[in-house]
């Protein structure tokens, strides 16, 4: 199981939001490249990054940062937040970023996201961002009516490959991940899922790899000292 730390940016800097709240943020690095350099140096695979002011407004302001961060590290980058065109999708991926993961335009807009999956393949993953067993859009900030086990279905019949499985309630809680919930997306698709939310504790990591998840989000947990990065991953 890949253990992805995670990286959010907002307004240039390396922060982490408790649930997603905006005004609920803790600055932790001015620099995200040199946190994603130190994450590398710690052992990290593969990295998580979210734009989190183009989650909000769907303009990628922090891609120059993204770019540096593709160029200063070896190992492979997931970028996702506010990514709603083709255009976007290709520039990221011209700067080096291995999957761009498509979130609120996977419902808003499904004509873009089966273009993406189709011109990108498994370039492509879909974030779902669920809150009570629904879908939540537009950087958490309103529920769908649309329920996350029927999108992982769709997702799977139009050939998405990879899905970021956050629940909204456990994240940035340091509570532990909802492995129930992540248990029943798991078995009700063959695409790669990815547990996001609450994943706080060496524990966490085994029962997530105890279910065969293909990876797992890291945050807050990381950077408040909680556990470290290498202790995971001797898990």
């Amino acid at each position: 199981m890949i253990i992805f730390p995670a990286i959010d940016i907002l307004d240039g800097k390396c922060v982490r939001l408790i649930q997603g709240d905006y005004n609920k943020e803790r600055v932790y690095s001015d620099s995200p490249v040199e946190v994603a350099k130190s994450w590398e140096k710690q052992g990290a695979s593969y990295i998580h990054i979210v734009d989190l002011n183009g989650a909000k407004t769907g303009d990628s302001v922090n891609k120059p940062i993204i770019e540096e961060i593709a160029k200063s590290v070896t190992i492979p980058i997931q970028v996702g937040g506010g990514i709603r065109s083709i255009d976007v999708i290709e520039q990221y991926v011209e700067i080096g970023v291995a999957r761009v993961i498509i979130g609120t335009a996977a419902i808003s807009n499904p004509a873009f996201l089966l273009e993406a999956v189709e011109k990108f393949q498994d370039k492509i993953a879909v974030s779902i961002d669920a809150r009570n067993g629904y879908v939540a859009t537009d950087g958490w900030t309103d529920t769908s009516e649309v329920k996350a086990l029927d999108l992982v279905k769709k997702l799977e019949k139009i050939g998405v490959q990879t899905i970021v499985y956050t629940d909204i309630a456990k994240d940035g809680m340091l509570q532990g991940p909802n492995l129930e919930e992540q248990q029943t997306i798991h078995e009700a698709t063959t695409m790669d899922v990815i547990a996001s939310g609450g994943v706080t504790t060496k524990e966490d990591v085994q029962n997530l790899r105890q279910l065969t998840m293909y990876g797992a989000i890291v945050g807050k947990a990381l950077y408040d000292g909680k556990i470290t990065l290498k202790q995971l991953l001797e898990g």
